[in-house]
């Protein structure tokens, strides 16, 4: 289990300096409720603004070896969160100037900016402030008229019907997102949400908008304060997770990851793996909340957060922004012939070890691994206590 060790040690609550919750204050009729933060940030290991800046070269291309290493050590300083996010995921390359990242900036601003138009358009309250939590057509596609009515004749194309029909769902898991932060106190916050998740299942209509994206998109839209930014850091992230969003009749999108989860148990731990069995869990589909929005409802959000970069880090690929960019030009990126002890040392660890071993399938990811350490650290709770799969997974 590559790297869990670097993970765990983020979490033995050693005091830092700032209070971590300042970054994100929590409404203080929410604090009995809600999740303990135990991270820290950790003097000297930590991600700083100060080492960040100092990463750059004059003209703008980073060492993203030097960045990976404090990030896997100490996570990433609140104050940088979001630029370093965009960076992790892909939204740039390591390599790029200042010049060359500003240019891509204003070209993604400006095709969002045609599709919230275009979106708009259709829906007018798109860009309004304000959103909606209630139906707008029927399903066959007739207007429902009242004083909030938004869409005045009826609509035959089905895209737009099907995406019509997910507005007002969209809406719901808005407004009961991250409901403890201050930040979401402010309606107009909330609407930026709800239209980038709107834009993004307009855009993606493959996917579409399954609940749970809303809380892999909120901490974008916190901590990136430029709405289209923040969409294409979420359209990123999604790169790596929208297949966990692919469910149907007959399947999950996280059955491939359930499954290797099984595979590990059962060979670090007979004894749980049989315990699961018996309470008819060995298809581990308690865990399948934790894969699909990456811990977002089992730790505090200021842990979940630090989980996340920390993970992304270590499953770092330097060749990703090219990989989404420019796909035919990467197809040997992960060829472990052409790569030597210099250029390896520009992956995350987790990534790095995997090349080393000829390892590359894409659903053998960390997340699978953390899951495995969270069941091994309640290895014997869940032996003595769990009596069903609610007792589990609580």
């Amino acid at each position: 289990m590559v790297g869990l060790a670097a993970i765990a040690e983020l979490f033995r609550g050693n005091a830092g300096i700032e209070e971590l919750e300042a970054f994100y204050p929590i409404r203080r009729d929410c604090l009995a409720d809600i999740p303990k933060t135990r991270f820290r940030p950790r003097v000297g290991k930590t991600l700083s603004a100060r080492r960040w800046h100092a990463a750059f070269s004059e003209d703008g291309h980073l060492d993203i070896e030097k960045v990976l290493r404090r990030i896997q050590r100490g996570g990433i300083h609140p104050s940088i969160k979001g630029f370093v996010w965009e960076f992790l995921l892909g939204c740039f390359d390591p390599n790029s100037t200042f010049d060359d990242r500003n240019q891509l900036r204003e070209q993604r601003r400006e095709r969002y900016a045609m599709w919230k138009t275009e979106c708009q358009n259709m829906v007018p309250v798109i860009g309004s402030g304000k959103y909606i939590t209630r139906p707008i057509i029927t399903d066959d596609g007739q207007p429902i008229e009242g004083e909030d009515c938004h869409v005045t004749s009826a609509v035959s194309d089905k895209k737009v019907a099907h995406w019509m029909l997910f507005l007002h769902q969209i809406g719901l898991d808005v407004f009961r997102t991250d409901r403890a932060l201050v930040f979401y106190e402010d309606e107009a916050n909330q609407a930026k949400l709800w239209d980038i998740l709107a834009i993004y299942s307009w855009v993606d209509d493959d996917i579409g908008y399954v609940q749970g994206m809303n809380d892999i998109c909120s901490p974008m839209v916190i901590l990136l304060e430029n709405e289209a930014d923040a969409f294409w850091c979420f359209e990123h992230a999604m790169r790596r997770l929208r297949e966990n969003f692919r469910c149907s009749t007959s399947s999950i999108g996280v059955q491939s990851q359930l499954g290797i989860l099984s595979q590990v148990i059962k060979t670090v731990d007979p004894k749980l793996h049989q315990h699961l069995e018996d309470l008819d869990g060995g298809e581990y589909l308690f865990a399948f909340r934790m894969l699909m929005v990456l811990f977002r409802r089992e730790f505090s959000f200021v842990d979940a957060l630090y989980l996340w970069e920390v993970m992304w880090a270590m499953e770092y690929n330097p060749n990703i922004f090219s990989l989404y960019e420019q796909p035919d030009a990467a197809l040997d990126s992960n060829s472990t012939q052409t790569l030597h002890a210099k250029e390896l040392k520009r992956y995350g660890k987790f990534q790095r070890k995997n090349l080393q071993n000829g390892h590359v399938d894409k659903n053998c990811a960390l997340s699978v691994f953390l899951v495995a350490s969270v069941l091994e650290t309640k290895n014997r709770q869940i032996l003595k206590d769990a009596k069903g799969l609610d007792d589990v997974v609580t």
